[in-house]
């Protein structure tokens, strides 16, 4: 196991750049998921653990030593594509103990770490066959298998179930963190799906064009997001968003179709102020019209089997309410929407900032 370390980390590409100032720890033997679309910096910060790219300023600690002039090899760090990267000509088990060989490894005992290792990731019956005729599962897990013979201090994941089916993702995703779990390296996954980073994280790392937007449990994440753009990015459906003011009190929105929305007072919010309401769908219940916090017009909904999202609209801005109650509504019908206060989300309608927790700044300084 080794503790990763990144300290005021940047990276350019001619004048452009691609990040700029990042700071995290990981822990001994921590899995951390870095999340975040296409173009945020995700892969970049892992190909700079990794050694794969230069690093323009700051450093990076593996194992308590500074890594930035090391070669790839020397970091200690097993990397996992999303491409498997296999050799077409090689068996499985030629493919697996391939580092052993050119490490110099004697034959027999390189024999029984292929072995070992095709028998901890299920191979064990595959190790005579090409990676073409395996399955995209059983090649996923060859290149994992070649990763964790190596016995790495750190695993590194950029994006290994993207070309993977909806399925076989899910029975991927248990035996990563099986396998993490067993082997007790630190692990870093880079991945834009919610679902796995939600599923497979010690701690989320959200990030957004090149930055850091907030770090924490994936609990924490969902509960308290720190600004709009985590709020977007991790839930699904999609957190909904209203945008209003607050009145002269202080303590209640008025939202653009003038209905009035009441806020606790511990929120960090002032008088006349622009805010974002945030509220996830299956926070909110339809009830009778007159009834509930707010009013909205209902539109249609989609059926999920175990339960609905409903689609709605109040005023001229979708709402959505997951519900695995089976309502009989007609479109145009006025209904009542219903949540409980801890619901609520307020953020601060120019930046996107959180409003209800204003030590997440202070608290993702002190995760990092």
């Amino acid at each position: 196991m080794a503790e990763i370390i990144i300290r005021n980390v940047a990276k350019t590409y001619g004048k452009t750049t691609i990040m700029d100032g990042v700071n995290l720890t990981i822990r001994n033997g921590e899995f951390v998921v870095i999340l975040g679309p296409s173009g945020c910096g995700k892969s970049t910060l892992l190909r700079l653990i990794a050694g794969l790219e230069d690093i323009t300023d700051g450093e990076i600690e593996i194992g308590g030593q500074i890594v930035n002039q090391l070669e790839p090899r020397e970091r200690g760090c097993a990397m996992v594509f999303q491409n498997y990267a296999l050799y077409p000509h090689m068996t499985v088990a030629e493919n697996i103990g391939y580092a052993l060989k050119v490490a110099g490894v004697a034959k027999a005992e390189r024999l029984a770490r292929i072995e070992a290792t095709a028998k901890a990731v299920g191979l064990a019956d595959f190790l005579d066959r090409k990676p073409g005729q395996l399955s995209g599962g059983q090649r996923q897990r060859v290149a994992m298998a070649r990763a964790i013979i190596r016995e790495p201090k750190v695993f590194l994941f950029d994006e290994p179930l993207s070309n993977l089916d909806a399925k076989l993702r899910v029975q991927m995703r248990h035996e990563i963190r099986r396998i993490h779990n067993a082997v007790g390296a630190t692990s870093v996954f880079v991945t834009h799906d919610q679902h796995e980073g939600m599923t497979l994280a010690d701690r989320l790392v959200i990030m957004n064009k090149g930055t850091i937007e907030q770090i924490g449990t994936p609990e924490d994440i969902y509960e308290h997001p720190a600004s709009l753009y985590v709020a977007g990015f991790v839930g699904s459906p999609a957190m909904n968003i209203l945008p209003g003011s607050l009145d002269a009190t202080g303590l209640s929105v008025l939202l653009a179709d003038g209905q009035g929305l009441d806020i606790p007072s511990s929120f960090k919010a002032r008088a006349g102020q622009l805010v974002q309401i945030g509220l996830r769908p299956e926070k909110l219940s339809i009830l009778p019209k007159g009834h509930g916090q707010l009013s909205a017009t209902f539109q249609f909904f989609e059926e999920l089997g175990s339960a609905r999202i409903y689609h709605l609209l109040i005023e001229d801005i979708p709402l959505g309410v997951v519900s695995e109650h089976k309502l009989s509504l007609t479109e145009g019908e006025t209904v009542g929407i219903g949540f409980p206060t801890s619901a609520l989300h307020v953020f601060d309608g120019p930046s996107g900032r959180s409003l209800d927790r204003p030590g997440v700044a202070e608290r993702v300084a002190e995760l990092v």
